[in-house]
């Protein structure tokens, strides 16, 4: 068998949602300037450069423009990828074509993963919004591409056992994760399990996750090549490709390895948005610099297909069994607390206020869920199995879409007000799930954009909860989103964010 030297760029192509929710329009975004807001900057800068990236010579000419998404393994983000269908269709389509022809590159297996809806931390959301979000990903997917994924892209690589027993369950062969979560491997070669804790899993091949409750079942896991993504994300190997591939070059293993995988993953919005002209440096290296080394270009699930896993790995557990990200170095907790982990402001603002605003949105979950359980039971025959078949209304609206809807899932048949009933119960639970969009986390502080947007989403929810219901959930949800501190004086707490940006977005309607 000959040695081959594999690579695959994964980009990992994401935006918060950013409608609002009573419009379904994304508002003008000052911080955007000179553009009317972030999705429509970053897709200047970064989505559609990328589906026609230009290949310079030495001396600056252009020597050809190619799809970079023919030639990366990639995920988009569901919400984003139904904005650019609806503003972008030209982008959109050129990368539905770019991923129809990786098929006929990589016998069969398109470049292209799946994505858990809305990038919710799956760790620390319940079961039953595991199983909705993973269903939801897969859906989505299969509507745009027109195939079943293979892989799927877990938010923040965010996982624990619990999210990956739900991935096995959804049919799920693969994702990728970072190599500071992994645990342990075990080998064929001596059947024992060897520390690899400190981040020193060897990238370039897969392994196996067996279920601790059921070793007949597994997932397959991918651990990408740690410094080079971070190289890639915060140094300066996007910028030019001859360096970019003497470090992929240098990343191999020494001897008579046969059939490596050298693969990265990072944001996608590197190539472009972060790093100004990334794509040009990206294309450059897999249309020149990679042939030329002979570096043969592979995706997750063609490398999968022809090189199954021949030894097992065991995942760091994380604090109360709560799993591990690429993002936070205290395992998901920059999603629930203050861990010191946060973006850009000033050095003294501090992320306490993460805490109370979980805790509130989660007894607004369940007080959602009481409403649901009771209000939908009078019209849907499996309340749950509704919600995870709601994909389909929100992907197409029709008349038709809503019929077979209903005629699947209606314990009867319903009238217009009833009917009228249940689509603001599902949407109320859609909403439920939006709020736990990662970004409200994330950064430094309750007020940013991100944080408020995901309390729109609250605000909804409780709309239409109060719609139906008649009953209100927004004076005790205020009395603990009270709790959570803000940094900037002129909010002084989460009641004072929700006053002040919240609630004015609501006034704006269709």
């Amino acid at each position: 068998m000959t040695k081959e030297i594999c690579l695959c760029v994964h980009g990992h192509f994401y935006q918060p949602p950013r409608e609002n929710p009573w419009t379904g329009e994304v508002e003008l975004q000052e911080s955007a300037a000179p553009y009317h807001d972030w999705n429509e900057r970053i897709h200047h800068e970064c989505y559609l450069p990328n589906t026609k990236a230009k290949v310079l010579d030495e001396q600056g000419n252009l020597v050809k423009t190619v799809n970079n998404f023919e030639k990366i393994s990639f995920n988009i983000g569901p919400t984003l990828f139904s904005w650019l269908e609806i503003k972008h269709p030209r982008t959109y389509h050129a990368i539905l074509k770019a991923e129809e022809a990786s098929r006929a590159m990589h016998h069969g297996h398109g470049n292209a993963i799946a994505q858990v809806y809305n990038h919710m931390i799956m760790p620390l959301a319940t079961r039953r919004d595991k199983v909705t979000q993973t269903k939801w990903g897969i859906y989505e997917f299969k509507h745009r591409f027109g195939r079943e994924a293979e892989g799927i892209w877990l938010p923040e690589t965010a996982c624990n056992e619990e999210t990956l027993e739900v991935l096995i369950e959804e049919g799920v062969k693969f994702t990728i994760l970072a190599p500071r979560q992994a645990e342990a491997i075990r080998t064929s070669h001596d059947g024992k399990w060897h520390d690899v804790s400190s981040g020193t899993i060897n990238t370039k091949v897969p392994y196996r996750h067996y279920l601790k409750k059921d070793h007949a079942k597994f997932i397959n896991l991918f651990f990408y090549d740690g410094p080079i993504a971070q190289e890639v994300a915060f140094g300066s190997l996007a910028f030019e490709a001859r360096h970019f591939a003497d470090r992929l070059e240098g990343a191999l293993a020494k001897g008579h390895v046969q059939h490596q995988l050298i693969h990265l993953a990072t944001d996608g919005e590197t190539f472009g948005h972060h790093k100004a002209f990334g794509e040009r440096a990206l294309a450059y290296l897999l249309e020149v610099e990679a042939p030329i080394r002979k570096m043969s270009i592979v995706n997750y699930a063609e490398f999968l297909g022809k090189n199954p896993p021949t030894s097992a790995v065991r995942l760091k557990e994380g604090e109360h069994g709560e799993g591990t990200s690429w993002s936070c170095a205290h395992g998901v907790k920059r999603w629930k607390d203050h861990c010191g982990c946060r973006g850009e402001g000033p050095s003294e603002w501090t992320q306490h206020w993460r805490k109370p605003l979980r805790d509130s949105l989660d007894w607004l979950r369940e007080e959602l869920i009481t409403v649901y359980e009771r209000e939908a039971s009078r019209y849907l025959k499996d309340i749950w199995q509704a919600r995870d078949g709601y994909i389909k209304l929100i992907l197409d609206s029709s008349e038709k879409s809503r019929w077979e809807f209903f005629e699947q899932h209606a314990i009867r048949r319903l009238s217009k007000e009833e009917v009228a009933s249940s689509l603001q119960l599902l949407e109320m639970q859609k909403y439920a799930m939006l709020m736990y969009t990662s970004c409200g986390w994330f950064f430094t502080e309750l007020s940013g954009i991100e944080t408020v947007q995901i309390l729109q989403y609250a605000a909804r929810a409780m709309e239409l909860a109060r719609n139906i219901t008649q009953q209100s959930f927004e004076e005790e949800f205020l009395k603990r989103l009270s709790e959570a501190k803000s940094n900037v004086a002129e909010y002084k707490n989460g009641r004072g964010v929700y006053e002040k940006l919240v609630k004015p977005a609501s006034a704006v309607r269709k």
